[in-house]
C-alpha cells in the first residue's frame, strides 16, 4: 500500500457547512473503503491547514481517484504529499549505487 498527506483546507462552501464537518469525515471514511484504501488518521487542526488526512491506497491511480473524488464535491483544497515508511526508504537509499 502507498501512503498519502493530504493536507487541506476549506472552501468558502466547507465553511458555510462547517457544522457537517463531522458528517462529511464519517462519510469520506466510507467512501475510501469503497476504493479499497484505507483512511489511518483524520486530524481537524489550527495553523496554515484545516485538516490533514492519512491515507493508505493500493496504487497511484486510485489515489489520485480518491482525492479527486473529495475535490469535485467543493469543500475542501488538497495539497497532497507522498510518504515513505523507514522501510520504504531504506529500500530506495539501497538502489543508490
Amino acid at each position: 500500500m502507498m501512503r498519502y498527506v493530504a493536507l487541506l483546507n476549506f472552501t468558502d462552501q466547507g465553511l458555510r457547512g462547517i457544522n457537517q464537518t463531522i458528517d462529511r469525515a464519517r462519510a469520506f471514511r466510507i467512501t475510501v473503503g469503497k476504493y479499497k484504501a484505507s483512511l489511518k488518521e483524520l486530524y481537524w487542526t489550527s495553523g496554515q491547514y484545516d485538516l490533514i488526512a492519512i491515507i493508505e491506497v493500493p496504487d497511484e491511480e486510485t489515489g489520485m481517484a480518491l482525492l479527486l473524488s473529495l475535490s469535485v464535491l467543493g469543500n475542501v483544497r488538497s495539497q497532497t504529499l507522498r510518504a515513505f515508511s523507514s522501510q520504504e526508504m531504506e529500500a530506495i537509499l539501497n538502489k543508490m549505487p
